[in-house]
């Protein structure tokens, strides 16, 4: 059954003429600003502050370097020195060098590490603040790096000894060869090969220079340095070249050629390979002919530490090297080889 059941109809609501709002005391609706709101008009201020741009007037490429005098070197030190080379974007080639500092990229390159302490007695006479400076400049410039490392800790130190080291970059090996200075057929160094062997490395230009003055006292000319990294690389390229000509061939037979021809001492079926040999030329005797050409001799070195062992020892003493050692390391050196004590008369003190 279906019941209607009568609605109130909803009645207009009638407003008095006194209560209805003019267009005159009308007041206007406040709408609060939004964060976006607030930050446009904080960009419009700032860039009404903003001074107005004035682009600079374009000169010719080159004209300023034609206009404007070179600035003279100037040496200052970085505050903020890591002690390695800063990356350079310029190029470094034909940059003019003073002579000390031909000098020490020539010592470094020949030799890849060379101790401060070393160049400071052989290059700069005992001049220390001449040759930081110089090394601030190099190091500044990206031609060399220098580093200081801890020397080995054999229980007889109280405290650990740190020295510092010298090496070239690849762009101050890049230089020291454009340069065009370098004696022929002498071979320079970039970086650390062997960075565990630093301390051993390092005390091979100290043995050159006490062989230097020796040959240079019985008149030899043009040293010249071969580092064992060149010497390995000439006697594996000649026993390659054997072994492959007659592949049958006894080995110990093909070490012992090799040796012979590059007149290296071949001790118990091994061929020895000093630390450096030292090619140099001798003068000209009373009468001789030019065209007979330059006489020539070499020098092997081996610098010998307390990680020596006895054997090790025994077959540097056997194949004639000029072998030298520190004051520290041969004490230990002669209680590794006591029984023999005749072999510490061959080693030379650094």
């Amino acid at each position: 059954m279906r019941l209607d059941i009568p609605q109130d109809v909803p009645r207009r609501r009638e407003i008095a003429p006194d209560d209805q709002p003019s267009a005159d005391n009308r007041t206007p609706r406040v709408v609060s600003e939004t964060p976006v709101q607030q930050r446009l008009d904080s960009l419009r201020e700032r860039a009404d502050r903003r001074q107005p741009y004035h682009p600079r007037p374009r000169v010719e490429r080159g004209a300023a370097s034609r206009t404007v005098p070179r600035e003279p070197r100037t040496r200052t030190v970085d505050p903020a020195d890591t002690r390695r080379a800063r990356r350079v974007p310029h190029e470094v080639i034909g940059l003019e060098l003073r002579a000390e500092e031909k000098k020490l990229l020539t010592e470094v390159g020949r030799f890849r590490v060379v101790r401060v302490e070393d160049l400071n007695q052989t290059i700069y006479d005992g001049k220390s603040r001449k040759l930081e400076n110089d090394l601030n400049y190099l190091r500044d410039k990206g031609l060399v790096e220098t580093q200081r490392v801890n020397l080995r800790h054999d229980g007889k130190r109280r405290t650990i000894e740190r020295v510092e080291v010298v090496t070239l970059t690849k762009a101050g090996r890049s230089l020291l060869i454009k340069q065009g200075e370098l004696l022929k057929d002498q071979k320079v160094y970039a970086g650390l090969v062997k960075p565990r062997e630093v301390e051993h490395d390092s005390q091979i230009y100290r043995a050159y220079r006490k062989e230097a003055e020796r040959i240079e006292g019985r008149g030899g000319s043009n040293l010249r340095v071969r580092l064992d990294y060149e010497i390995k690389a000439q006697v594996q390229k000649a026993i390659y070249a054997e072994r492959k000509t007659d592949p049958k061939r006894d080995m110990g037979e093909i070490k012992q050629q090799v040796a012979e021809r590059l007149e290296l001492p071949f001790v118990d079926g091994k061929i020895q390979i000093p630390d450096a040999r030292i090619d140099y030329d001798l003068p000209r005797e009373v009468g001789q002919d030019v065209d007979q050409g330059s006489r020539t001799g070499h020098e092997d070195i081996e610098v010998l530490t307390a990680a020596y062992h006895a054997g090790h020892l025994r077959s540097k003493a056997q194949a004639g090297f000029r072998n030298y050692a520190s004051a520290s390391d041969r004490a230990t050196l002669t209680a590794k080889i006591e029984d023999d004590s005749h072999l510490m008369e061959n080693i030379l003190e650094l």
